[in-house]
């Protein structure tokens, strides 16, 4: 129904005579949503009602809902085609992904009228059988070109490289593109194929030109570096509309880059590039002015910030509340209270010493100490939200460990600990998941080395001193049960641990035992543990 709205709105336009040889796209786009159903507070978690009270919540669909109607209305109207992308990572943040596995998700996103989406690593969370199911339920296609799923039973003849869309008259090829780190930091199976992304995403700007498609945009989930890289390798490409590293762009806090991020291509054209942070915080609008030759000869647009100045939809907060009924007795136990926020911001986690990374590792720490434990290593990855001050619920609790992991203790030699600390900083620059969280152990990073052989001065503690790791001894250690089997590069843990036990408690009770075993007054600390040089 959109798309004939804006055909008509088109042909009214040409009757008019206001046709001009210049073509307007505008393209509206999400990525790293991770089920943020409701709206945030300043912590990217679940914002509840005292805080939306004060108007100080952001995101959440039913603002979307509004906004993107909105937008609509006004692009519509002045006869200029618009189109609602998502760059992947709708899956997994919130209890609603945790209760409905997608069910929920493909219910939005059918309401605010997508056009098309790229697969994130996080919609393999799961296993292709849930991604079959989504995409069974959405009314857009969902797309990757460097993944073959045609070894697959689920998604065997139902996952594409690309997809057409017909506007205004005009046609749009969107070519999705997902990382290739996504079998080690999901669980896509053994009969989904990773491909070479750049030659994958020729493969299809050509079959896209032989068709007849002039105007052609890449929707990938491969992260801001990456997504620049493709901009200059790949010729053909008018857009990068990326996700997956959350990153801010533009003139908001901490951005990383302009918005839009212009790449000098492969052709000697500039390429766009953008991204809209994630948690649903911001809506991207990039708008591109085509040539009558579909030639981009304009560039522009920012990302929206979805704050109180947004009404969220009232039909679609009903929606959300029903939806939220079964879970909502879970989210509102309180389970602890803390003097000071937590802070779990992704950009810290991932590349140092962060409070919710000492505060995870010791719980796991403190809950298997008495059996012969010592080291606990997490991935910072897995940290999906800071705490605030005050009482901690659950549901908190459940928006910073949202991956029902449980706990893994196994042995692992002197050696192999230093292996695992080398895995964690081999990314640091890319802002991977990787990243060693500790307890029990310190160690120092030079982040200018080359990739293995950064991690030096790791120390354990010992009798209640520090004391150089032995290589040759083993060591008890607790870490979650995705990274024991191997996610986020740790293949030490899969290939080399010893006495391997994987199906400890989940670590979201884990969290919650250890902040209500530490009183209200409780502090989180930075010691010193993890040096980055």
């Amino acid at each position: 129904m959109k798309n004939r709205l804006l055909l008509a709105a088109s042909a009214a336009a040409l009757a008019a005579g206001t046709a001009q040889a210049e073509t307007v796209l505008h393209i509206l786009h999400t990525n790293d949503f991770h089920s943020r159903v409701e709206s945030i507070n300043a912590f990217d978690s679940t914002c509840d009602a005292e805080t939306e009270g004060k108007g100080e919540c952001f995101g959440g669909t039913a603002r979307f809902v509004t906004k993107i109607a909105e937008l609509r209305k006004q692009f519509e109207e002045a006869g200029e085609p618009v189109i609602l992308l998502d760059a992947g990572d709708q899956f997994q943040g919130s209890l609603f992904y945790t209760t409905y596995k997608g069910k929920d998700t493909a219910e939005f996103m059918n309401k605010l009228g997508y056009d098309a989406m790229a697969v994130g690593n996080h919609e393999f969370d799961d296993g292709p059988e849930v991604l079959a199911a989504f995409m069974d339920a959405v009314e857009f296609p969902v797309i990757s070109a460097n993944i073959d799923a045609s070894q697959d039973e689920h998604l065997k003849g139902k996952l594409t490289g690309n997809a057409i869309l017909e506007v205004g008259g005009e046609k749009i090829g969107i070519i999705g593109g997902t990382t290739l780190d996504t079998p080690e930091i999901a669980a896509p199976g053994d009969h989904v194929i990773f491909m070479d992304d750049v030659e994958s995403i020729k493969g299809d700007v050509q079959e896209l030109t032989e068709a007849g498609v002039t105007k052609i945009i890449a929707l990938t989930h491969e992260g801001y570096k990456r997504d620049q890289e493709l901009a200059a390798a790949v010729p053909g490409l008018d857009a990068i509309v990326g996700g997956h590293s959350h990153s801010p762009l533009g003139t908001m806090e901490n951005a990383v880059g302009p918005y839009p991020t212009m790449v000098m291509g492969g052709e000697g054209v500039e390429v766009p590039v953008v991204q809209a942070y994630a948690y649903s915080k911001y809506l991207g609008h990039l708008k591109l002015t085509f040539d009558d030759a579909g030639k981009v000869i304009k560039v522009e647009g920012e990302p929206i910030l979805m704050d109180n100045s947004v009404t969220p939809d009232e039909a679609t907060l009903a929606r959300i509340k029903e939806l939220g009924a079964p879970i909502e007795e879970l989210k509102n136990k309180l389970v602890a209270e803390t003097a000071a926020p937590i802070d779990g911001d992704r950009a810290n986690c991932r590349a140092k010493e962060c409070e919710m990374g000492n505060v995870v590792s010791e719980a796991m720490l403190a809950r298997v100490k008495d059996q012969g434990v010592s080291i606990a290593i997490s991935n910072g990855g897995g940290l999906r939200a800071s705490i605030d001050a005050g009482p901690v619920s659950m549901g908190e609790v459940l928006t910073v460990l949202p991956f029902q992991n449980t706990l893994a203790t196994f042995q692992l030699t002197g050696a192999d600990v230093v292996a695992a600390l080398e895995n964690g900083a081999s990314q640091i620059e890319e802002g991977a998941g990787r990243f060693a969280q500790v307890a029990g152990l310190k160690y120092t990073i030079d982040s200018k080395a080359a990739a293995g052989s950064r991690v030096s001065d790791v120390q354990v503690m010992q009798e209640g001193a520090w004391a150089p790791i032995d290589p040759a001894a083993v060591y008890g250690v607790v870490s979650n049960n995705y990274v024991r089997g191997g996610g986020d590069g740790f293949e030490v843990f899969a290939t080399k641990a010893q006495n391997p036990y994987d199906f400890g408690p989940d670590l979201a009770d884990v969290l919650a035992e250890y902040l209500a075993a530490q009183g209200p007054g409780f502090k989180p600390v930075l010691d010193g543990r993890i040096t980055v040089n």
